[in-house]
């Protein structure tokens, strides 16, 4: 083979690995470049139908751990009964927190002294009839509750109420992607893909000591408690990908 004839195969193999090359970086590319994403939100408002209540006490000091479990076991036994008696299932009544712990006193002639037992002992309570909250809290504390909190409010079935709220997202969404287009002469193709994030309104515990002083803790008949559902809040953002002509 003469000398040009090796140089134009030489030439001739580099170019085309140059192509092969080239049609692997054309394969790589981002599969995004030509993507165009807007987000939109819908929200939907709704009452609440379940009351989600902590119902807890905490004993006096006992000197003996014996005697503050039986304290509280007693007491506890009284607070269940009373929100049996007001309609409240097994099933929505369930211990959170149980805790015996020591007391100590400090003493400047002889430093850390035991001083008794103390146990804190609370129950989530799920109240489905929600004009009873009131009573739920005064029943309880005439039967020895002292540490009423967590009240909060929630939608037992929230899924109809993120349809409603994704349809809503989905659509301004697109409203948006449509002026966009407009406003800048962009073609939008097909939607590549969606992205959502859903939110449901968490509304802020609120937390009630409701301990009774002890000189008038045996004259005293609580009233219900005023409490004001409101409406919860179910949010849904969408994002949308679509495909750049």
């Amino acid at each position: 083979m003469k000398k040009g004839t090796i140089i134009i195969t030489v030439v001739a193999i580099l170019a085309g690995a140059g192509l092969a090359a080239y049609s692997v970086y054309m394969g790589n590319r981002p599969i995004n470049q030509d993507r165009f994403s807007i987000s939109g939100s819908g929200t939907v408002y709704a009452q609440a139908d379940i009351a989600n209540i902590t119902v807890g006490l905490k004993t006096e000091v006992k000197k003996t751990a014996a005697e503050a479990t039986a304290e509280s076991t007693t007491k506890m036994k009284a607070i269940i009964q009373s929100l049996k008696e007001l309609g409240i299932e097994d099933k929505d009544i369930k211990t959170t927190d149980y805790s015996l712990q020591p007391v100590y006193n400090w003493l400047e002639n002889r430093g850390q002294v035991l001083q008794g037992y103390q146990v804190y002992q609370n129950v989530s309570v799920k109240v489905r009839a929600l004009e009873k909250i009131g009573e739920v809290i005064a029943k309880t504390t005439e039967q020895g509750a002292n540490q009423i909190g967590n009240v909060s409010f929630t939608i037992d079935d929230e899924d109809d109420l993120k349809n409603q709220a994704r349809e809503l997202a989905i659509q301004k969404a697109k409203e948006k992607a449509a002026l966009i287009a407009e406003q800048t002469g962009m073609k939008l193709g097909k939607i590549k893909g969606v992205y959502e994030s859903a939110d449901a309104d968490i509304p802020v515990p609120m937390y009630t000591n409701v301990q009774l002083m002890k000189e008038s803790a045996a004259s005293v008949s609580l009233e219900s408690a005023n409490i004001q559902t409101g409406q919860n809040e179910v949010r849904v953002d969408v994002t949308l990908t679509y495909e750049v002509k």
